[in-house]
């Protein structure tokens, strides 16, 4: 979609999470809103879900264009760029291509590896609830993710585990709570197994849920000396969130700031 410019006002920026039947995820994608919207007074920011909860970002975009928006941003707060971003998230566009007044949507890249990068403030934010979980000194990693069919999603995985390992300088391994082995607990027993004595793991997760409760109680019973917090609202996360705005309003010609 394409639309005129809409001089001294800010674009509407609109959070894609992925939904979860566990209300801690709703509450995890809301506190991000608020804390994007907080960096960047002036923007509106609105949280959206593909499932579970409401509104899905169809709904949103509607109201957005019905208020007389005639463009907005939507950033996909998935850590891959697996189905939900090749598929739920066009699907939902063009819903709103069909009915409704027009609005011109660009759509950020996800928070995870983009081109093959994976940014400095992922890896803080890793870091950050890393240290919040309190594991002191720890030699072996691993890097706990949801899980994916996707071998391109899953190899994006391998990059953000493989630039924890070149800045911690501990041995890492990736995990997946589900769709692909190895499990948490493998993964911590491997390390060991190689002579790992204090076996970190850090949450590739944006938000609590079963998941995540699952990972921790497998890497306790596997011997894991500390598990992260989800991602949530971390600064690191709303700052990249921002920047991922900025760089497809700059490619569109968009009002990224008011």
């Amino acid at each position: 979609m394409s639309g005129a410019a809409w001089p001294g006002a800010a674009d509407p920026v609109v959070l894609v999470a992925h939904g979860s039947r566990d209300p801690r995820a709703a509450e995890a994608t809301r506190a991000l809103a608020g804390a994007v919207s907080a960096a960047r007074p002036g923007t509106p920011v609105l949280a959206s879900w593909l499932d579970h909860s409401e509104p899905g970002p169809t709904t949103v975009l509607r109201d957005l264009a019905a208020a007389g928006h005639p463009r907005a941003v939507l950033v996909p707060l998935l850590l891959t760029a697996a189905y939900h971003r090749r598929v739920d998230i066009p699907a939902a566009l063009a819903a709103v291509r069909e009915t409704g007044p027009p609005i011109a949507v660009r759509v950020t890249d996800v928070l995870g590896p983009a081109d093959g990068e994976v940014d400095a403030g992922l890896l803080a934010g890793l870091r950050r609830r890393l240290g919040e979980a309190g594991p002191g000194r720890f030699d072996g990693l691993v890097l706990a993710a949801a899980g994916t069919r996707d071998a391109r999603a899953r190899g994006s995985v391998g990059r953000v585990a493989a630039a924890l390992r070149a800045g911690l300088g501990v041995p890492t391994r990736v995990s997946y709570a589900s769709a692909a082995p190895p499990a948490v607990d493998a993964a911590v027993a491997r390390l060991r197994a190689r002579g790992a004595r204090r076996v970190a793991v850090s949450a590739y997760f944006l938000a609590p849920g079963l998941f995540h409760d699952a990972v921790v109680a497998a890497a306790r019973g596997a011997g894991a000396v500390a598990v992260s917090a989800p991602l949530t609202d971390a600064p690191e996360l709303a700052d990249l969130v921002l920047r991922r705005v900025d760089a497809v309003s700059r490619v569109a010609g968009f009002t990224a700031r008011p």
